[in-house]
């Protein structure tokens, strides 16, 4: 089984890893891990049936606007060398407050370096990526050879193989964009195109072609659907700003005054950051609002938004209440 050969697999060294600062985990009851346990990240795809597929017979094809035709085995793509990164992954359909995003180590080669091989004509500006069952995905392209922007192929995850719903044996991982026009699981194919001559599944169903994550943040703890003992509270949650970076979270009781949070350390601008707050929790409901503002200086919107057609909006303010 697939199953079996994946248990079997050995991944490589990495070249690079990646350092995790000191406090980039806080130590708050309720709030999310910095890393997000395999069995846990949220699985959102088109696979009725999650896709088996071999490591020894898998093939990656790079065609299209290129110099020449680039086609990669597993054993190809390993032997380019592989690093360590670690990056946030967000779902367009993740709703003000969801859980629809989770953070990574990944392992992995930049997609720069296999476009490279290639080489890129002039006048390209998509990456067409398509998975195994026919799946595709339209990232721009340059989010693939951006040189300060990681956008990989990965297979590893958290120092294992891809899980198979992950896209064993390998699927992109790209930093700062929705995973609808990016994460390609089960990736066999990249097409240098363009826009105006190709578009990926989601688009003629009424979402954007190009789809940037936006600032975001949400209230972990404490949870609306239980009550909490008055008395000093850790109020905790997530934020993120992919390729940004955030620069402050600010949390507001009731119509009262935004107060700063403690934020968590940093791993790197392409991950979430954890964030709380100490709040003197009285009897009663209380709506406890928060917003991040990223080091681009900009503030969260409160304004609300659907997912469609290219991602939520919104301040997370969920109604927590306090027993005497």
């Amino acid at each position: 089984s697939i199953e079996a050969v994946r248990d079997a697999l050995r991944l490589p060294s990495p070249g690079s890893t990646v350092a995790i600062p000191d406090g980039a985990e806080l130590d708050v009851d309720g709030l999310s891990p910095l890393f997000t346990p395999n069995a846990d990240f949220y699985r959102v795809d088109t696979a009725l049936t999650v896709p088996a597929v071999d490591p020894d017979s898998w093939r990656l094809v790079v065609d299209g606007m290129v110099d020449q035709r680039v086609e990669l085995s597993f054993q190809d793509l390993v032997d380019m060398g592989v690093d360590e990164y670690v990056i946030t992954l967000t779902c367009v359909s993740n709703e003000v407050g969801g859980d629809l995003v989770g953070n990574a180590r990944w392992l992995g080669v930049p997609i720069r370096d296999v476009l490279a091989m290639a080489g890129v004509r002039d006048g390209a500006d998509m990456l067409l990526s398509t998975s195994v069952d026919g799946y595709t995905a339209s990232p721009p392209l340059s989010a693939g050879t951006d040189e300060g922007l990681d956008a990989i192929l990965a297979i590893g995850m958290n120092g294992e193989p891809l899980p198979l719903e992950h896209g064993f044996p390998v699927r992109m991982v790209v930093p700062g964009l929705y995973g609808y026009v990016s994460a390609t699981k089960w990736v066999t194919r990249l097409k240098v195109t363009t826009f105006a001559q190709d578009e990926a599944y989601w688009t003629p169903r009424g979402y954007s072609a190009e789809a940037p994550i936006k600032l975001s943040s949400r209230v972990d703890t404490p949870r609306s659907d239980t009550p909490i003992d008055a008395g000093t509270v850790a109020i905790a949650g997530m934020a993120w700003a992919q390729t940004v970076g955030i620069e402050k979270v600010e949390v507001r009781i009731d119509d009262g005054d935004w107060q700063q949070a403690t934020l968590s350390t940093a791993v790197n601008d392409d991950t979430w950051v954890q964030w709380y707050l100490e709040w003197d929790a009285t009897p009663g409901t209380h709506y406890v609002a928060v917003r991040a503002v990223d080091k681009a200086g900009t503030v969260q919107t409160e304004e609300r938004a659907p997912i469609a057609p290219d991602g939520s909006t919104g301040w997370h303010r969920p109604l927590i209440t306090v027993t005497g």
